[in-house]
């Protein structure tokens, strides 16, 4: 899976399960404030992660992430520390 197929497929649940705009969703747009999360929702974004790639993510892997971008690329690189 390359990395436009991991953004399509991310944006895609995001805007199903979420509800969120597919034109608010942005590379440099705040993750948090687009999808309006709260604790619960991030619990269900962790879920849906889990469930569409087959990545755990954990509390600690958020630390750092406040984009789209960097929430790309930190399911890319779980992906590929899954694969190697």
């Amino acid at each position: 899976m390359n990395k436009e197929e991991i953004i399509a497929k991310i944006n895609g649940f995001l805007v199903d399960e979420f509800e969120v705009d597919n034109d608010d969703i942005e590379p440099n747009a705040n993750l948090k404030d687009t999808l309006g999360l709260d604790s619960l929702d991030y619990v269900d974004l962790v879920v849906s992660i889990e469930a569409n790639f087959g990545v755990k993510l954990v509390e600690a892997d958020f630390v750092g992430i406040s984009d789209f971008q960097s929430f790309y690329d930190l399911i890319e690189t779980k992906i590929k520390a899954k694969l190697a």
